[in-house]
């Protein structure tokens, strides 16, 4: 079983923010491959799926952005999935907007969900992808900026991420991390 997991803030003072990008992402997945019902179930909504002929579980936190890893490490545990079966769906400030970075492991480079994720687990040997959602502009606090909302100009660059996220998800569970890397990034 595959472990898919969206970040983001719960609560609608937070929908559409682009801390969120992981939460739009995996409602996208849920669209196209989920099987109802939504569940509450290890500090998530959990949906069964089956993401490219592979069964999958996909978890959207409802703790906050920096206790994402309570989640993960339960739903792990339960279903005793193994690092290399995890993808963790990010935004990423130090990308260009829409611009998707794949990877096989890594830092959380600076990403508080991601952080608390590889303290929690205890390595940083799981996949993430992480989405652009543009710099801060000059003077913008990077806080306030990652809780902001997009521009309306920004809008179409997010929605074509998205879709091409919830593909390269499907590649990852279908063709393995190396083909994703090399098709996404």
């Amino acid at each position: 079983m595959k472990l898919v997991v969206g970040l983001g803030n719960p609560g609608r003072k937070y929908e559409g923010t682009r801390h969120n990008v992981g939460y739009m992402i995996l409602a996208g997945l849920a669209r196209k491959f989920g099987r109802p019902p939504v569940k509450e179930k290890f500090r998530a909504e959990v949906m069964e799926a089956e993401i490219g002929g592979e069964k999958a579980l996909l978890v959207t936190p409802l703790t906050f952005m920096n206790l994402s890893g309570q989640s993960v490490v339960e739903a792990k545990g339960f279903y005793k999935i193994p690092e290399q079966d995890i993808l963790v769906i990010c935004d990423d400030l130090n990308l260009p907007l829409g611009k998707l970075r794949v990877r096989v492991k890594g830092t959380s480079g600076g990403q508080k969900g991601l952080e608390d994720i590889i303290r929690r687990l205890g390595t940083e040997d799981f996949a993430r992808l992480r989405v652009g959602i543009g710099a801060p502009p000059e003077n913008w606090d990077w806080a306030d900026f990652v809780l902001s909302k997009f521009a309306k100009d920004e809008q179409p660059a997010m929605e074509e991420a998205i879709v091409r996220a919830v593909e390269a998800v499907e590649a990852w569970a279908r063709d393995g991390i190396e083909y994703c890397m090399n098709h996404y990034n």
